[in-house]
């Protein structure tokens, strides 16, 4: 790892350190595979994808940052800005699948899922140690469109978030990156910048609960990948489901066995690549039991095969009440 100190790159031309690595695990990794999950729609402010980079804006414990990260032949190029540049470079292997074991997942007795991680050797599950910054865009998606959740990610990130440092605004499609804001900057948003994001009142409590108890909740992470002492902290929050819970530890944790019970879409998919037919949750979680350890994993492998189930039936319809 290596910091320099790049000048004029902060608001006002003030210096900025930048931090380099290379990380060049034993496994292949495939860089987008691996963190796509973390993009929250295709205007997500804090994701971008340049020129075949994916750019990051972070709220880390030590401040804002930036990182970007390029792949290479056999490696992963690292590069963070801003005063938190040393932690986000610290958690960049855990980030790209470091300590995500594979090892004891069988799928050999089933065709479709032993050739979708034959074509996908490089797939990991990514652990970001930032609870907060996973759980508040999956409560803002609780029960609506991914349309209306990432919208309303949008509106809050752009309008309480700040921008992210180091070069991005001489980077073009980069001069809108942002970090997103932090507990404290989140409970002070009034309810009517809410109404205004498209988020009802049930949701904006949820987020405000879990903002006043984040440092207990980012503490879940010294629990290791998930688990069910770490579901149940994240669920002792009112408002905070299953389905919630689950996408949270997936991305903060790592969690390789936390299906996302109560999705709208995914027990469909799961029953169609499976067994050629829809199922419910119920009838998704028979399916995945003889994975169970590794049930999160198989959901990967669903979503990187290619596989689309049908599409027919009615679609969920967008409620938007900000004009009354």
């Amino acid at each position: 790892m290596s910091t320099i100190t790049a000048p004029g790159s902060a608001p006002g031309g003030e210096p900025v350190r930048e931090v380099r690595t290379v990380y060049a695990p034993r496994d292949p990794v495939h860089l987008g595979q691996t963190v796509r999950s973390l993009s929250r729609g295709a205007g997500d402010p804090t994701f971008r994808v340049v020129d075949g980079s994916v750019w990051r804006g972070v709220r880390t414990p030590l401040g804002a940052a930036t990182l970007r990260l390029t792949a290479r032949s056999s490696s992963v190029e690292a590069v963070a800005w801003g005063a938190g540049a040393d932690w986000v470079i610290g958690a960049v292997p855990d980030l790209l699948g470091h300590g995500d074991d594979w090892s004891s997942l069988d799928v050999a007795a089933n065709s479709f899922l032993a050739d979708a991680w034959r074509r996908n050797p490089g797939l990991r599950l990514t652990r970001t140690n930032q609870v907060l910054q996973m759980l508040v865009p999956a409560i803002l998606e609780q029960k609506v469109t991914s349309r209306e959740a990432w919208g309303a990610w949008r509106y809050l990130v752009r309008r309480f978030g700040e921008a992210a440092p180091g070069p991005v605004a001489t980077v073009p499609g980069l001069s809108e990156l942002m970090v997103p804001p932090d507990a404290s900057t989140f409970k002070s948003i009034p309810s009517w910048e809410w109404h205004r994001a498209g988020v009802g009142p049930q949701r904006s409590a949820t987020i405000m609960r879990v903002c006043a108890v984040a440092p207990g909740l980012e503490r879940t992470l010294a629990l290791g990948r998930g688990g069910d002492e770490v579901q149940q902290r994240l669920r002792s929050v009112v408002g905070v489901g299953i389905w919630t819970a689950a996408e949270t530890s997936q991305r903060a944790h790592g969690d390789p066995d936390s299906p996302s019970v109560g999705d709208y879409h995914l027990p469909a998919l799961v029953g169609w690549a499976l067994i050629g037919k829809p199922v419910d949750d119920d009838g998704m979680l028979e399916l995945l039991e003889p994975w169970r350890g590794n049930r999160e994993r198989v959901m990967r492998l669903i979503g990187v095969s290619g596989f689309r189930k049908p599409r027919f039936g009615p679609r969920m319809t967008i409620q938007d009440h900000r004009g009354h």
